[in-house]
């Protein structure tokens, strides 16, 4: 084979294995994008504190739990506002913990400043009319 012919062989293949490794990685994407988009379908629930107040950490492992027991009815998130100042500023937090009910679409529900317990977060997850069965569709009831 002639220096030319090889040349054009391994640009060939550089390209092949380039346009497999986008193709991956445009795959990867789009799951990501499938991914996040079924967090916005859901009810959420954000925890605002840090992790060295005293209220936040007792309230943690209670949200671990929610996070764990209501997957699919209602997300969990929590942020560090002390390693986050921004979302502090983001949400209005003047005091923490603080922790924001949103609906599906994203709607500020419901906000609550200090210690709220589990039981105080799923029955108001009830009188906001947020479906908390398992199996069922989560949408406000008529």
């Amino acid at each position: 084979m002639n220096k030319i012919a090889k040349i054009v062989i391994i640009v060939v293949l550089i390209l092949a294995v380039g346009a497999v490794i986008a193709l991956k990685e445009n795959k990867r994407a789009d799951s990501q994008s499938k991914i996040s988009g079924n967090l916005k379908t859901l009810p959420r629930l954000v925890d605002l504190g840090a992790d060295k107040c005293i209220p936040c950490k007792m309230m943690a492992p209670m949200l671990e739990e929610l996070k764990s027991e209501y997957a699919g009815i209602f997300n969990v998130e929590f942020i560090d506002v002390w390693k986050n100042p921004d979302e502090a500023k983001k949400y209005g937090v003047k005091i923490i913990p603080t922790q924001i009910f949103f609906d599906a679409t994203g709607k500020e529900l419901f906000r609550h400043e200090g210690f709220f317990s589990k039981e105080d977060i799923l029955s108001k997850w009830k009188e906001l009319d947020i479906n908390l069965e398992k199996g069922q569709k989560n949408e406000k009831s008529n």
